[in-house]
């Protein structure tokens, strides 16, 4: 059986074929331009293929909320073009199979809790830090969903004192993503992230805040595994100093297994880059599942 994966991506459709076991058949990426260029062209591809379900893991924010009459669409996405479109719809529509449909970061979570290194676990956390911050969650063993989705790459968080830039949030300034994604490093310190290895300084204070976020991720969800991705965590020297900085905020008050090996609790993904188009299928595999 052959399932169709699509990780809709704000600067690139990453499309794919796979298989139950989460096998990689064949892929192809598509600039993400306006639906009426981009949606076409994604079509097209799905169409040849024979798939017997396809799973969508989206950027958004979108309406997750199966008895909402938006369902499936993008919500207030920055991407005004994209703003309210009804991704699910279309498919439906178009290639009349089932569709599965979550969160890009919580594709990523699932396909590691489905074939990575959260496999088997009750609580885990996908945090992607790139162009922004997402966090994906899995809890008691299932997607964490609530009223809409976790949005917890917007939580607040204090500048530290000797920092002081305004944060690139237009909503919020001061939150996870306005003071620890790609576009505020590079607007902090005046160049692009992968540049500035050599900065110390850049590292030390990015390591802080993302500390700052896991530890109150840690004391909120219990997670058994934290998983960090996104283009920022390519940069070698940072996740030591995550690790190191998470274990001095939380001052010695948890003594659990998993916090004494913080080298396998705090970690980057285990599936080469491929987490979210596998957790994309796996969404098509359960929507298949649903609809039998």
């Amino acid at each position: 059986m052959r399932f169709g994966a699509l990780e809709a991506g704000g600067t690139k459709m990453v499309c794919a074929v796979g298989t139950e076991e989460g096998g990689i058949l064949e892929r192809i990426s598509i600039p993400t331009e306006t639906p009426e260029i981009t949606m076409p062209k994604i079509l097209a591809y799905f169409q040849e293929k024979q798939i017997s379900a396809l799973g969508i893991a989206c950027f958004g924010p979108i309406d997750l909320d199966h008895q909402s009459r938006t369902y499936g669409h993008i919500m207030m996405t920055p991407k005004l073009a994209w703003r309210k479109y009804d991704i699910c719809g279309y498919f439906r529509e178009k290639l009349n199979v089932p569709v599965g449909f979550d969160t890009d970061v919580n594709g990523s979570m699932l396909g590691e809790s489905t074939w990575g290194c959260a496999k088997g676990l009750d609580t885990a956390i996908y945090i992607t830090v790139g162009t922004g911050v997402g966090v994906g969650v899995i809890a008691g063993g299932k997607l964490l969903h609530g009223m809409q989705h976790p949005e917890a790459g917007h939580m607040l968080i204090p500048a530290r004192a000797d920092d002081p830039y305004k944060g690139k949030c237009p909503y919020h300034g001061h939150c996870m993503e306005g003071l620890a994604a790609g576009p505020a490093i590079e607007e902090r310190w005046g160049a692009k992230a992968e540049t500035l290895a050599g900065r110390p300084e850049v590292w030390e204070l990015e390591a802080h805040y993302l500390a700052y976020a896991v530890t109150n991720y840690i004391l909120v969800l219990s997670p058994q595994k934290i998983i960090l991705g996104g283009g920022v965590m390519h940069q070698q020297q940072l996740l030591p100093m995550v690790r190191e900085k998470v274990k001095e905020m939380l001052g010695g008050y948890l003594q659990t297994k998993e916090l004494e090996d913080m080298d396998s609790y705090i970690v980057l993904p285990s599936l080469k880059d491929n987490q979210g188009i596998m957790g994309a299928l796996k969404l098509g595999m359960e929507a298949l599942e649903e609809n039998h």
